[in-house]
C-alpha cells in the first residue's frame, strides 16, 4: 500500500511539473506546490474517512486547510492527476467528485445549495478545467472534456465537450 501511495504522489508531482510552465522541477513541485501539499493531506484524511475515523479525517483535512488554504472535505473522491493551481480558497464539498486529469484554478467552489440531503455537491468528469473563482453548486454532472471559465456560476448539468462562461451560458459545443 505505501509503495501504490508512494506512486501515486510521484504522478502528481510529475503531473504538476507537466502541468505548470513555472515549475522547473518534480522537487520544485513537491516542496513548493499547496496543490500538491493539500493532495498529500487529502488522501490521508480521505482514508481515515474511508475508515469511520470521522474526527480524525476532519482534523487532518482542516490543518491541511490550514497550511494550503485549500479546503477538502475527507469524503471528496478525487481521481488521479488533479492539478490545482494558485489553489487558494478552494472549497471542495463532501460528496463531489472530480475525475481524473482535472485542473481547478484558485477560489473555486464545488458546493451545495442546502435544498438536497444526501448527494449535495457536484460530479465532475474527466479531462475537465474549472476557470479561477467559478462556483459548481449542487449535486449536478459536469461532462468529460468540459471548460468552465472564469467566475462562472454553474446550477445545471453540462454535456460533455462544452465549454460553458458566466451563469452557464453554453458558448461551445
Amino acid at each position: 500500500m505505501i509503495i501504490r501511495l508512494l506512486k501515486e504522489f510521484y504522478e502528481d508531482a510529475k503531473n504538476i511539473r507537466s502541468k505548470d510552465p513555472a515549475c522547473n522541477s518534480i522537487i520544485q513541485a513537491v516542496l513548493l506546490y499547496p496543490g500538491f501539499h493539500i493532495l498529500v493531506f487529502h488522501k490521508l484524511a480521505h482514508f481515515l474517512y474511508m475508515h469511520k475515523l470521522f474526527f480524525f479525517a476532519r482534523l487532518i483535512s482542516q490543518i491541511g486547510r490550514f497550511f494550503t488554504g485549500i479546503e477538502i472535505h475527507p469524503g471528496a473522491k478525487i481521481g488521479k492527476k488533479l492539478f490545482i493551481d494558485h489553489g487558494m480558497g478552494i472549497v471542495i464539498g463532501e460528496t463531489s467528485v472530480i475525475g481524473d486529469n482535472c485542473t481547478i484554478y484558485h477560489d473555486v467552489t464545488l458546493g451545495g445549495t442546502g435544498k438536497d440531503k444526501v448527494i449535495r455537491h457536484p460530479k465532475i468528469g474527466n479531462n475537465v478545467m474549472i476557470g479561477a473563482g467559478s462556483k459548481v453548486l449542487g449535486p449536478i454532472k459536469i461532462g468529460d472534456n468540459v471548460k468552465i471559465g472564469a467566475n462562472s456560476t454553474i446550477l445545471k448539468d453540462v454535456s460533455s465537450n462544452t465549454t460553458v462562461v458566466g451563469y452557464g451560458r453554453i458558448i461551445e459545443h
